[in-house]
């Protein structure tokens, strides 16, 4: 119910944000919050964190529409598959997951992990495909190691 009120809230207060936004940055606002809310209710602790972070940014990677048509098993794989490789995959090696169900894929590359001056944390840049209905989106983002070796994802 708690998350609910939360839907309901970003539902009502998402337009306020995107009058000036065109209908792809709509789409990315609200498939990225919505995202987060799906994704965090995923793991335990640290890990609907991490949950959050990859809902976020699939729901806005597909502006909504994509993520619409993935179901919790497309979005279980692909997050952790990302987990799996942001750990222990090579930079520049990409990592892989199918749904044999729905047909539906995606990957993600990380890069190079470095370490924040301000934090002390160890981060890697990435690069994440959806491929859905035939259509593939690309996202860029920052995943940063936790405390307790979840990665979370920054930016």
């Amino acid at each position: 119910m708690k998350n609910i009120k939360k839907f309901v809230a970003l539902s009502l207060i998402l337009p306020f944000f995107t009058i000036s936004c065109t209908k792809q940055e709509q789409g990315q606002l609200l498939g990225g919050a919505t995202g987060a809310l799906i994704g965090s209710q995923f793991g335990k602790g640290r890990g609907r964190v991490v949950g959050a972070g990859v809902g976020a940014v699939l729901g806005s990677l597909v502006g909504g529409k994509i993520g619409s048509y993935m179901d919790e098993q497309d979005k279980m794989r692909a997050e952790a598959n990302a987990q799996r490789a942001l750990e222990y995959s090579r930079s520049g090696s990409t990592s892989t997951w199918r749904n044999p169900d729905s047909g539906h894929h995606g990957s993600i590359t990380p890069y190079k992990a470095y370490k924040e001056n301000t934090t002390g944390r160890y981060c890697r840049e990435y690069t994440q495909t959806v491929t859905v209905g035939g259509k593939t989106e690309k996202a860029y983002g920052t995943a940063c190691r936790q405390p307790d070796g979840d990665w979370e994802i920054v930016g």
